[in-house]
């Protein structure tokens, strides 16, 4: 970009700290053709100059220096003109101060080391912020929406027809978009269909209902031109991604394709295999069945003990049957504790002088479930407990025997009654069947959750529908534990998601969590290497290899996180506003002091979505930050490329911080593993270290989480005391 416009805001601080002056003075230098100082840019005024700059002189590109880029972003939209942020507020003038001996702010004008005054070197990293925003939109390229070469599908493929699968189907046909059901059983109306009846989905959330399921089976046929339905039918296989979807569907032994944009995973769940629970007495003791078995006897009218046929007149329920229990499920699901009151209240309405005992370790009825919950616990007929199962054994006459321990009163409980039901857990169909078959280079799955037997991986905290597959939205129970009513909200929420995914892929821009992004890697394959760390890191399964092991990229699931990009030796993936003579060119743009005056430099690559805001928050709170910081925000930690590093060390810089997104257990990377893809790649960035003969501290890694300010600038502050302690880069100044 040659004619590039540059515009300091001199409000909040920054008039009064900063010698707008000389800003104006270096952005001209850096070889900005327009050059312009003005109070409150946000205001209707300020926007109103910038654009009638941008008129009058043609500017390709605007570097706005004033607020960061997470605020005001609709303010200084300026249509097809780029827009690039400084942040001279938050980065500058609302977190860097001179600090006295105990603590104390010191005027600007106050020594900072070898003679140099505080305002010099607070001056010294504006100037370089605003020659990185220059030199950065000066090699800036405009990015093109991707437009798949094949016609775009607006058609939704749910998989799975019960409760949340129909209602996925339902919701995208009141959208206006087509929706093809493909269930495996001969019917429709999966799990649900078989209860006898469940719990409201709606207020009171008092009484038991017919299952729901009948009405939107009902619905379903009504809507017949828009909703396709292949019942006794399973997925072959998938290949293409959003927008582009080819899907085959085995039909008693018959194949048929389908062609769709987005697709909602809700095949449901399985009942865990009770035949690992004997030493509650499940297979060998013949009056001791699950909960589904039982509801199944309800379903059928026939609530008599398996042993004989002889009425049940009394009920032990076993709570947490194999769950919450590393040995087994390690989880809560949800559902069983509803299930089992609702349970007790079939055996009460059957019989008045029935008698239900729940025992139970959490009584857990999820949200307003709470209702339910306090009719039961009215019922005379019916026990709950806290306790601990100590046996169960054969009574006389058909009975078992419960021995309870641990329980409120304090003391051990004896029942022996006809029928012990056990609430087993869910697990997700997925767990064993891959369901999709995926034609993908990743696996034919779902990622799972390490932790969790099966269930789709995402980013639970901010992308709840999301898996890692893009497009491709998992719904109901194959999702998490749920009850009814969540999964049909879950599948609402599924729907809507499948419909964006499908509007992005025609608008040309990313799906999530950079829903505004039209850039996208681009691969020059002549100088690849096969080396396979692009396909082999890819988050989200973006990428296949050929016969040759050469990547094959498939736009339209990428999510643009730049892994790829970072992952690469050769340096041949970059986005058109993202790249390596991108970041390159901001490094070498910034003025590096001589050696021997201990004024030290320190690079931070940032990760936009958890550290850049903490950072913020950090300037907000007026948390001081070492003024020898220099802050580049990146896509994502996965997107920092070694070349990076190298570009840093050679200029100068005496030390480098990565500063991303926890990883691990409980991780919140919204690209699921960057921050841990960047942690492995720290054997890189050591050995380009040891090729420079440098020490492998002057680069570290730092994980923080969004809320965590008080840590990342202690951290930062940690590591520039680190970094003195080596002394100064030797490359400084050459």
């Amino acid at each position: 970009m040659e004619k590039i416009g540059v515009f300091i805001c001199t409000s909040c601080d920054i008039g009064k700290r900063l010698e707008v002056v000389e800003l104006e003075n270096v952005a001209k230098e850096q070889g900005a053709v327009s050059v312009y100082s003005k109070d409150f840019l946000c205001s209707k005024e300020g926007k109103e100059f910038i654009n009638s700059k941008i008129v009058e002189e043609g500017l390709e590109a605007v570097s706005i220096c004033a607020c960061s880029s997470r605020v005001n972003y609709e303010v200084f939209n300026f249509g097809k003109v780029v827009v690039d942020r400084v942040s001279l507020r938050e980065g500058i003038v609302w977190s860097r101060f001179p600090v006295g001996e105990e603590g104390t702010i010191l005027d600007d004008s106050s020594e900072y080391v070898s003679g140099v005054s505080f305002k010099d070197e607070l001056m010294a990293l504006a100037k370089d912020y605003v020659r990185m925003s220059v030199a950065k939109l000066q090699v800036y390229k405009v990015p093109v929406p991707f437009k798949p070469e094949e016609e775009i599908s607006k058609t939704v493929l749910i998989i799975g027809g019960g409760v949340a699968g129909l209602t996925a189907a339902l919701e995208v046909a009141k959208a206006g978009y087509p929706a093809i059901i493909v269930e495996k059983e001969k019917e429709l109306g999966g799990f649900v269909r078989k209860m006898k009846a469940h719990c409201e989905i709606r207020s009171p959330y008092q009484n038991l209902v017919p299952p729901v399921v009948e009405d939107l089976i009902a619905q379903i046929e009504k809507n017949k031109k828009q909703i396709k339905v292949y019942t006794s039918s399973q997925i072959s296989k998938i290949s293409g991604g959003p927008g582009i979807f080819k899907v085959f569907i085995n039909q008693a032994g018959k194949e048929i394709e389908e062609k769709v944009g987005a697709i909602v995973l809700a095949v449901g769940f399985k009942p865990y295999d009770a035949s690992k629970l004997s030493d509650l007495g499940y297979g060998v003791i013949k009056n001791v069945v699950t909960n589904v078995e039982f509801e199944k006897m309800a379903k059928e009218g026939k609530l008599v003990r398996p042993s004989d046929g002889m009425p049940i007149k009394s009920v032990v329920f076993i709570q947490c049957a194999g769950q919450r229990d590393e040995a087994y499920l390690p989880y809560c699901s949800s559902f069983c504790c509803l299930a089992s009151l609702k349970q007790a209240k079939y055996i009460r309405e059957t019989d008045s002088e029935a008698k239900a005992y729940i025992i139970y370790e959490y009584m857990r009825t999820m949200g307003i479930y709470e209702n339910f919950y306090k009719v039961l616990q009215d019922d005379p007929g019916i026990f709950l407990t806290k306790g601990k199962v100590v046996s169960i054994s054969e009574g006389e006459n058909g009975k078992v025997r419960v021995e309870v321990d641990e329980t409120l009163l304090g003391e051990k409980i004896l029942l022996e009654v006809d029928t012990v039901v056990l609430a087993t857990g869910m697990v997700p169909v997925t767990a064993e069947d891959p369901v999709l078959n995926l034609e993908y280079r990743q696996g034919p799955a779902l990622p799972e959750l390490e932790l969790f037997y099966g269930y789709a991986d995402s980013n639970y905290i901010c992308f709840p529908y999301e898996s890692r597959r893009t497009g491709i939205y998992a719904a109901g129970a194959v999702h998490q534990p749920m009850t009814i009513g969540q999964a049909i909200e879950d599948a609402r929420g599924a729907a809507l998601k499948a419909i964006q995914c499908i509007t992005a892929v025609e608008v040309g821009h990313a799906v999530h969590p950079r829903t505004w992004d039209f850039a996208y890697p681009e691969f020059d394959l002549k100088m690849c290497t096969q080396c396979k760390r692009c396909t082999e890191e890819c988050p989200f399964g973006a990428l296949n290899e050929d016969e040759k092991a050469f990547p094959i990229p498939f736009t339209t699931r990428c999510r643009r996180c730049g892994t790829c990009f970072g992952a690469c030796p050769q340096r041949i993936i970059n986005f058109k506003d993202y790249s390596i003579d991108m970041i390159s060119t901001m490094v070498k743009a910034t003025e590096m002091p001589e050696q021997g005056y201990e004024l030290y430099r320190f690079m931070a690559f940032v990760c936009e979505n958890d550290a850049l805001p903490a950072l913020d928050m950090a300037a907000y709170q007026r948390k001081n930050l070492p003024v020898a910081f220099r802050i580049i925000p990146v896509r994502c930690l996965g997107a920092v490329n070694v070349a990076f590093v190298k570009d840093s060390m050679s200029k100068g810089y005496d030390g480098i911080l990565m500063i991303g997104c926890k990883y691990g257990e409980s991780y919140q990377c919204h690209f699921i593993k960057g921050s841990e893809i960047a942690n492995r790649r720290m054997e890189n960035v050591a050995e380009t270290l040891q090729q420079l003969a440098l020490e492998p501290e002057r680069v570290t890694m730092l994980i923080t989480a969004i809320d965590e300010v008080e840590h990342v600038v202690e951290k930062m502050k940690e590591f520039a005391e680190t970094i003195k302690g080596y002394g100064e880069n030797p490359f400084k100044g050459w």
